[in-house]
């Protein structure tokens, strides 16, 4: 069973920058799709950011279109860590940000593909 612990949300104003840190424990992070999804009040669940296990401690970053040039995901699989960047934070950006993984090679997109979610931490964007 791996759990999923995210950190470093919190309150910042429109253009500036936030990171996020998903701390996993009970599995090893190399052996799984990481990704970030965001829920906004009223708001379904969408994805954010994902990485991909291409090769032997290689991994693909793909991000939605939404965020792109602003966000960055990057993982640490020796501190079995994953961080998301978030740089010209928006208003809209506002959500509770969630720590994804899937036990799967393919990429993940939908909440349906995560088997495992962290607990959530709050990012609010004030303009």
């Amino acid at each position: 069973q791996v759990q999923l612990v995210e950190s470093g949300g919190g309150l910042v104003q429109a253009g500036g920058s936030l990171r996020l840190s998903c701390a996993a424990s009970g599995g090893t992070l190399s052996r799984y799709v990481m990704g970030w999804f965001r829920q906004a009040p009223g708001k379904e669940r969408e994805f954010v950011a994902g990485t991909t296990w291409t090769g032997f401690r290689t991994y693909d970053a793909y991000l939605a279109d939404s965020v792109k040039g602003r966000f960055v995901i990057s993982r640490d699989d020796a501190k079995n860590t994953v961080y998301l960047q978030m740089n010209r934070l928006k208003p809209e950006d506002t959500a509770v940000y969630y720590c994804a993984a899937a036990n799967t090679r393919d990429p993940i997109r939908e909440p349906k593909q995560v088997d495992y979610w962290g607990q959530g931490t709050r990012v609010i964007v004030s303009s």
